[in-house]
């Protein structure tokens, strides 16, 4: 089946470089942008939309599909969770850096002046 648009959590952005991002928000579709599950538990189709202003842009057309996407043997879905655990595993070390860059932006300003500066370990 593909991509259900008229689904709650079907996203598609598109960046001023031209790319389109098309996804389910839930991460329920192993094989977007091209295909939702035929019998996704979450879909919900899209209500109305309140008070929202549209204007005249539209969702590009679906992709291509690659060859061979019905004869997946699950090495698509262990890809993208190999590439998210990655993802994940820096965006910890991410804020780490950038709390610890707040803190020293909020001590006094002397202590950053004579601070030791401190050995990386490599």
């Amino acid at each position: 089946m593909p991509m259900r648009q008229d689904c709650k959590y079907f996203e598609s952005r598109t960046y001023p470089n031209g790319d389109t991002v098309r996804k389910c928000d839930l991460d329920l579709a192993p094989h977007a942008p091209w295909r939702c599950p035929e019998d996704c538990p979450k879909y919900a189709p899209r209500l109305v939309d309140v008070n929202w202003q549209h204007g005249t842009l539209v969702t590009p057309e679906t992709p291509v599909e690659p060859p061979g996407l019905d004869e997946d043997d699950g090495s698509i879905a262990a890809l993208l969770d190999a590439a998210e655990d990655i993802v994940n595993a820096v965006g910890a070390e991410m804020v780490a850096d950038v709390e610890r860059e707040r803190r020293e932006a909020e001590s006094p300003r002397w202590k950053r002046l004579f601070k030791r500066s401190r050995k990386k370990d490599s």
